[in-house]
Order: C-alpha cells, then sequence, then structure tokens
C-alpha cells in the first residue's frame, strides 16, 4: 500500500471546514450523506431561528443596554455566520468546489469569526452569571459594556486569522476541494494543539468553573433557586461538551497519528472526521434555543430585566 504522505501536503479532517471536503477522492458514500443532511438541518433550523433571536432582539432595543443581551445578539450574529456558509459547504461535499481559492478563504474566515465569536460570547456569559450573582456585581455602564464587547470582537477577528491562511484549494483528479494544507507536520501539529487549547479547553474550564460556583450559589440562596435557571445552565455546559468533544478527539487523535505515523490510525480520523464536524454546527442551532426560547420568562425579560430567573439588581442571572 502507497505510504501516507505527512509532510509535503498534510490535511487536517477534523477541523470543522475541512471534513466538509475530503482529501482523498471518494464516491458519495453514505457517510457524505449523513453528513449533508446534518448540514441542512443546521441550517435550515439554525438560520431562521437565530434569525429569529435577532429580530426578538432587536425589536426590544430598549432593553439593549444590558450586557447579557448585547452577549445574546452577539451569539445569535455569530451563529449566523457560520450558517449561512452551509449550503456552499454541503455542496462541495457532494460535488466539487466549484467556487475558486478567494471563495475559500474569505468562507473560511466568516466560519472561523463566526465559531470564536460564540465561544467567546459564551465563555463572557459564563463570566457575567458568576460575577453577578456570586459577588453580586452591579451593572455596566455604556462605556463598560462597549468595553467587554469590543475586546471580544477584537479577539476573535484575530483568532479566526489562521484558518485562510493555511487553507486553499487543491485539485485531485476530477475533484477540486477547499481544505486545510499544512507544510509540514510540525505546522498541523501546532494547528490542532492551539485549536484545542483556546477552542475547548480553556474556554471549557472557565465555564465549567463559572457554573458549578454558580449552581452552587443558587442551590444555597433561596431568593435565586430557580428549576428553570438550574435546567438552562445545566443544558449550556452539557450541550457545549457533548457536541465538541468528539471533534476535539479528532483533532487528537489527528496529531497522534501524525506523531506516531499511524496510516490505520489516520485514515479512521478521516472517516469519522467530517461527521464529528459537521455536528458541531448544532451547536448554532441549540443557541436560540438555550439563550433565548427555553425560559418560560423571555417575555417577562424583556419588561422587566429578567430572564428566566427573579432578580434585583441588572439582570443578575443574565
Amino acid at each position: 500500500m502507497e505510504q501516507l504522505n505527512f509532510t509535503a501536503v498534510t490535511t487536517n479532517f477534523s477541523n470543522i471546514s475541512s471534513t466538509l471536503a475530503p482529501l482523498q477522492v471518494v464516491s458519495r458514500n453514505s457517510r457524505h450523506l449523513v453528513t449533508g443532511i446534518v448540514l441542512s438541518l443546521c441550517f435550515v433550523l439554525g438560520v431562521p431561528g437565530n434569525l429569529a433571536v435577532i429580530v426578538f432582539l432587536w425589536r426590544n432595543s430598549q432593553q439593549l443596554s444590558s450586557l447579557s443581551r448585547s452577549l445574546m445578539l452577539n451569539l445569535a450574529v455569530s451563529d449566523l455566520m457560520c450558517l449561512i456558509t452551509l449550503p456552499l459547504w454541503s455542496y462541495a461535499l457532494l460535488n466539487t468546489w466549484i467556487f475558486g481559492s478567494v471563495a475559500c478563504k474569505v468562507l473560511t474566515y466568516v466560519v472561523y469569526c463566526g465559531i470564536y465569536g460564540s465561544l467567546l460570547s459564551v465563555t463572557t456569559l459564563s463570566i457575567q452569571r458568576y460575577l453577578q450573582v456570586v459577588w453580586l456585581q452591579n451593572r455596566l455602564n455604556q462605556v463598560g459594556q462597549m468595553g467587554v464587547l469590543v475586546p471580544l470582537w477584537i479577539m476573535e477577528i484575530i483568532l479566526a486569522i489562521p484558518a485562510p491562511i493555511v487553507r486553499d484549494v487543491v485539485e485531485n483528479d476530477s475533484w477540486t476541494y477547499c481544505i486545510f494544507i499544512f507544510s509540514s507536520d510540525a505546522q498541523e501539529i501546532a494547528y490542532l494543539l492551539i485549536e484545542v487549547l483556546l477552542g475547548f479547553i480553556f474556554p471549557f474550564s472557565i465555564m465549567a468553573f463559572a457554573y458549578i460556583r454558580l449552581h452552587y450559589k443558587v442551590n444555597q440562596t433561596e431568593f435565586f433557586n430557580n428549576p428553570r435557571m438550574t435546567r438552562l445552565v445545566t443544558s449550556i455546559i452539557v450541550i457545549f461538551f457533548v457536541l465538541w468533544i468528539p471533534y476535539h478527539i479528532v483533532n487528537v487523535l489527528n496529531v497522534a497519528a501524525i506523531l506516531l505515523r499511524n496510516q490505520v490510525l489516520l485514515k479512521s480520523v478521516m472517516g469519522i472526521g467530517s461527521i464529528t464536524g459537521a455536528l458541531t454546527f448544532l451547536n448554532s442551532c441549540l443557541d436560540p434555543l438555550l439563550y433565548a426560547f427555553a425560559s418560560k420568562n423571555i417575555c417577562t425579560a424583556c419588561g422587566n430585566h429578567q430572564y428566566g430567573v427573579q432578580n434585583h439588581d441588572d439582570d443578575i442571572h443574565q
């Protein structure tokens, strides 16, 4: 069997977008069909859901002075950035990439801006809840809110830059792909490990700490003891973990395959990478449910500065 090339042109199939166009020439088998179905469902359900959240928050713009609602709006916009590109990735997955090199890089950047924007919004929401509930911090004025949001936007713009740099169009026989292309094993390993660290370990650790402390505070304080709040907080962290951990496990396995030069493991990673990558888009579909529609008090929230629980100081449980 011909030895796989690990150094000249390496492709990371565990990355979200790269999984949408496999490097090897394969037929449209069941794996591609499953991935295409998942992506289509994400687009059909996620785009209207996030648009509804944006319209809902915009129509209640008098409440957008709340940092929580600003973060929710940023979350919905970020998720929408990921989801609106899915028809093109789905087409390329089932057919071939026909949109050129520039579109390949631009769409990749849009997706990763959305991914990091969503991730940073969720993480910031968890920090805010922790500070407000545990430390009873007062509301931020408009300048203070911009002091939070602007660095968040800058961070997502910067974090998304590496993806289009190492991504381009490659032709293979009758197929054309928009994929990640690495100049060396070291570059790919570094890219994967940084993505695991910044895309999962670091934010998940912050969320876990904040929600564990928040859950403890809620249970210890009768005023904050609201079952709906507990269910919402639990759902946030569980769904994030469930939908993202397979993707990052594949990343780690990809690193192991490169280091061990294990051809069997690498092919296995390629086989499951497209499905685990597609599943992560479900998080963008579920965010509207978790942050807007899960609470039966959402309408009351807009009128009384509440969101799913009672509060007495700047929507303290946002």
